[in-house]
């Protein structure tokens, strides 16, 4: 049983089909696959890795409009691809799940919106970015206009004319800030901390490219590779040396001195931390935006919202018609509070303690459990689908490794990973996720590594292309 049916969901049953498994089933709370790319319809959303490796590399598209995907493009690749490979009769849509528990009796019984399962194996790939995180602000309930979240985007709310607030300035925020900035009469952006922003230069793709592509796919994927290259070469600022992030920085700078006419609001836009430190963010048409006579940027803290105004901290009174939030989303997603080990405790406790598992792979405490994404499995230096599909190949050996040694359970051993933990953490202390002077969810509350895999990635690719079962407790 796979949770999720987002790139994690529907290639892990592409690839179990393939290995022969057929008696699988995928559950959906949405009516709809495709996951984060179904759910976050704002303005602008679109992908912040080139389209070419944003995407699955047994499945290549050479039609893609730009160079980054837009939301509507990458929603149509996964049904798309769902639809060629019959994964479609494997989900079941607008099925929640409630709870999965482990049974010692060698399943997991699994509660759902539409009744109850049982599964030999379970697997999450619910994502990382499923559920909006907001701010606690005094007053928020009292509020009489419209709010609403980038991830529950009210498209039946016109903004035009209108004085809107936009709390937060993280990635969602970047893409529809300058696409709302033209229609609405004011926008004040309350912004805590800058983001680095370097560019974008996204553009359309000509027919003459496509047409290439679609005749010789071999230029394809050396465009492929040649993202990878240029991609994993972030992780000589993330983790290898703090002083390869100048060159990154430059950039950054360069990017708002051209951008930005006015030196006041290029000193509030330059960001006081290390460049990737946060997450970097890629765009063109974010900084012009700010720089216009309708936007104000605002730094000062929020005091309280009344029914039609925000109050800052130093009294200062903002009238507004809406609230936007672009505020990101939740470290623990609901469905971790949902998985609940042999002993009782759920992922989420788990993880609330200290991000953990094996790989990403897999967690000690839950038998014949799997997942994507986990801690210390995403990469910040690297496209997820990349890293989904080094945890599909791993996950994949190890049902076949499973089916063909007649196993009944398997469950990593908690000494192997502790072993990994205690390296995930001796390779992060001298990063800059942790050691770049700014907080977010690259950080833990305490400063550690929230799970980012402090490695390159085609390393952890070669640790995961096969099951490790001598890591495992086995029982036939």
């Amino acid at each position: 049983m796979i949770v999720g049916a987002g790139f994690g969901g529907i290639g892990l049953a592409i690839k179990l089909r393939q290995a022969g498994f057929d008696d699988l089933v995928i559950l959906e709370r949405a009516g709809d696959l495709g996951g984060t790319w179904q759910a976050n319809t704002y303005p602008g959303c679109a992908c912040d890795v080139p389209s070419q490796l944003y995407s699955y590399s047994f499945a290549p598209n050479p039609n893609w409009s730009r160079k980054y995907g837009r939301q509507a493009e990458i929603l149509e690749y996964l049904r798309t691809v769902a639809t060629e490979h019959d994964v479609l009769r494997h989900i079941r849509f607008d099925t929640e799940l409630l709870e999965a528990r482990w049974d010692e009796a060698g399943h997991w019984r699994v509660a759902t919106s539409r009744g109850e399962l049982t599964a030999d194996f379970l697997i999450s790939a619910t994502g990382l970015f499923a559920e909006a995180k907001y701010p606690s602000l005094p007053g928020l309930d009292t509020f009489a206009g419209k709010t609403f979240h980038s991830l529950h985007w009210d498209h039946e709310y016109d903004l035009t004319g209108k004085r809107v607030a936009v709390i937060g300035t993280g990635a969602s925020a970047v893409q529809f800030v300058p696409e709302i900035q033209p229609r609405v009469a004011e926008l004040v952006l309350f912004q805590r901390s800058a983001p680095w922003i370097v560019p974008r230069l996204d553009r359309r793709t000509s027919g003459p490219e496509r047409l290439l592509l679609r005749q010789i796919p071999m230029v394809g994927k050396a465009i492929r590779g040649g993202w990878f290259t240029a991609i994993e070469g972030f992780g000589l600022v993330g983790f290898v040396d703090k002083r390869f992030r100048h060159p990154y920085e430059l950039l950054g700078r360069l990017q708002l001195r051209r951008q930005v006419r006015n030196p006041r609001l290029r000193r509030v836009l330059t960001p006081d931390y290390m460049i990737g430190c946060k997450r970097a963010i890629f765009s063109d048409s974010y900084l012009p935006a700010l720089d216009q006579p309708n936007v104000e940027v605002v730094t000062d803290g929020i005091a309280e919202v009344r029914p039609h105004s925000i109050v800052l901290r130093d009294g200062t009174e903002r009238a507004v018609d809406a609230i936007i939030f672009g505020t990101g989303f939740t470290s623990t997603p609901s469905a971790f509070e949902r998985f609940i080990g042999r002993d009782g405790v759920s992922m989420a406790e788990l993880y609330r303690t200290r991000p953990q598992s094996y790989l990403g792979a897999t967690l000690a405490g839950f038998p014949n459990f799997f997942c994507t994404l986990g801690p210390f499995g995403a990469a910040g230096n690297q496209s997820a689908i990349f890293m989904i599909e080094s945890q599909i190949a791993y996950i994949v050996d190890a049902l076949s490794t499973v089916r063909s040694r007649g196993l009944r359970r398997v469950e990593v051993k908690p000494r192997v990973q502790q072993e990994f933990l205690n390296e995930m953490e001796r390779r992060s202390a001298s990063t800059v996720w942790v050691t770049g002077g700014c907080t977010g969810y690259y950080q833990t509350p305490d400063g550690r590594n929230a799970g980012l895999y402090p490695n390159w990635s085609f390393q952890y690719r070669q640790r995961t292309s096969r099951f490790d079962i001598d890591s495992y407790e086995v029982n036939a």
